[in-house]
C-alpha cells in the first residue's frame, strides 16, 4: 500500500519576516487607497476646511503682523505663522478621524473588516496615513495661500519632502489619538465633545502662534509634551529657515505614532464589540 505523500504547508502559514513586512505594507497601502476613494468623491470638504487656516493668515496674521505684538525677531510674523497654520490645520482634519470609525462601526463595516487577515496594526496605520495624506492634500492650499501673502517659503525640494513627510506624521499620530478616544468613548457625540475640547488647547499650549520664549513656565512645561510643537518646530525650520532640532522632533513624532498606533490597534476590538 502506498504512504500519501505529506502535502507541503501553505507557504502563508509561515511566511518569513521579509513577506510579513510586505503583507503588511501591501495591506496598509489598499487601506489608504480605500480612504483617499473618499476623498474623491467628496472634494468639497478640503475646500471647507481650508477656509479656516485661510482667515488665520489672512486676519490674524496680517493683523499681528502690522501690530508687532509678538516679538519674532528679524523673521515677520506671517511668516512665523505660516508653518504653525499649516500644522494646525492638519491637526483639525485628523483629530476627528474617530468619528468616521464609529460610524464604520454602525454600519457593520468594522466588523467585516476585523475578521480578515488584514492585522489590527495595518487597519489603524491605513487610516492614519490617509489622514495624512488628506492633510497634504489640504497643505498645498494653505501654501499657495501663504506664497500669495508674500511668505518666503522656501523652493528646496529637499526640505518640501521633509516638510510633507513631518506632517503626515504628525496627523497620522492626531488620527491615531482621535480613533484612540473614539476606543473609549464609543459614541460619535463624545467624541466631538472631547475632540473640540482638546483641539484648542493643543493648538495653543504649542509653539504655533508665538516662540516659546515669551511663554510662561507652566505653558513651556506643557508645550514640551506637545507632539503638535514638535510638527511646528520642523515645519518651520524646513519652510522658512529658522533652528530646529530635527532629529528630536522627527523622533518624537515617529515615537509617538508607534505608540499611537499600538494602543488604538489594542482598543479596536473593543470598538467593534
Amino acid at each position: 500500500m502506498s504512504v500519501p505523500l505529506a502535502v507541503p504547508p501553505a507557504v502563508w502559514d509561515n511566511p518569513g519576516p521579509l513577506r510579513q513586512l510586505r503583507l503588511l505594507l501591501s495591506r496598509i497601502g489598499t487601506m489608504c487607497l480605500v480612504e483617499l476613494q473618499k476623498l474623491r468623491r467628496d472634494r468639497s470638504e478640503l475646500v471647507t476646511r481650508a477656509i479656516q487656516p485661510a482667515l488665520w493668515l489672512l486676519i490674524f496674521g496680517e493683523t499681528f503682523t502690522r501690530i508687532r505684538a509678538i516679538p519674532t525677531g528679524n523673521i515677520p510674523y506671517l511668516d512665523f505663522l505660516a508653518p504653525g497654520i499649516l500644522a494646525q490645520s492638519a491637526l483639525f482634519i485628523a483629530i476627528f478621524y474617530g468619528i468616521q470609525i464609529i460610524w464604520e462601526r454602525d454600519a457593520g463595516v468594522l466588523a467585516k473588516l476585523l475578521v480578515t487577515p488584514t492585522p489590527r496594526a495595518a487597519l489603524v496605520t491605513g487610516k492614519a496615513f490617509a489622514a495624512g495624506l488628506r492633510a497634504l492634500v489640504q497643505a498645498v492650499m494653505v501654501l499657495i495661500l501663504a506664497a500669495i501673502l508674500g511668505v518666503g517659503l522656501t523652493a528646496n525640494p529637499l526640505k518640501l519632502i521633509a516638510m510633507a513627510i513631518a506632517l503626515v506624521l504628525g496627523s497620522a499620530f492626531f488620527c491615531c489619538l482621535s480613533i484612540v478616544i473614539a476606543g473609549l468613548v464609543l459614541s460619535r457625540e463624545r467624541l466631538m465633545g472631547i475632540g473640540q475640547a482638546i483641539t484648542m488647547p493643543l493648538f495653543f499650549a504649542s509653539n504655533a502662534l508665538y516662540p516659546i520664549e515669551v511663554m510662561p513656565g507652566w505653558l513651556r512645561v506643557i508645550n514640551h509634551i506637545n507632539p503638535l510643537s514638535y510638527e511646528v518646530e520642523v515645519l518651520r525650520g524646513l519652510l522658512i529657515g529658522t533652528p530646529a532640532r530635527y532629529g528630536l522632533s522627527f523622533g518624537v513624532l515617529i515615537g509617538a505614532l508607534v505608540l499611537a498606533v499600538s494602543v488604538a490597534s489594542a482598543l479596536l476590538g473593543r470598538l467593534a464589540r
